[in-house]
């Protein structure tokens, strides 16, 4: 199912397509979900897909879909920009081990976009 995740003042970052990939708008492929773990393409394990929220390591709030539930206020959807051509994907890294998965809060994280991903 297509998934827009949206940030904690409503703007539209990230989506998927096929419940596994993430790109960004501008079709640059970031992240993948694997187990509802959210791995980049390196192998290293940035966080969770829980409940329609991407979490950071830490079990807060990073990013929600229209299907997020729980987890704190969200804001008013932005409007999506158009979607770029997907570029490739690279080769997937050996994933990093999985930490345990942290209680969830109902705190907003900390991260932009840029230092999660």
């Amino acid at each position: 199912m297509p998934y827009t995740f949206y940030d904690r003042s409503g703007f539209p970052s990230i989506y998927t397509e096929d419940d596994e990939h993430l790109y960004d708008f501008s079709g640059n492929p970031i992240a993948y979900i694997s187990e509802n773990s959210i791995y980049n393409y390196r192998g290293r394990h940035l966080g969770w897909f829980d409940n329609g929220w991407i979490k950071d390591s830490s079990g807060n709030c990073f990013l929600f879909s229209e299907i997020a539930s729980g987890g704190p206020l969200k804001p008013l959807k932005k409007l999506k920009p158009l979607k770029s051509l997907k570029k490739l994907k690279p080769i997937k890294g050996l994933k990093q081990l999985k930490p345990l998965k942290p209680l969830s809060t109902l705190n907003w994280s900390i991260h932009t976009i840029n230092d999660f991903f």
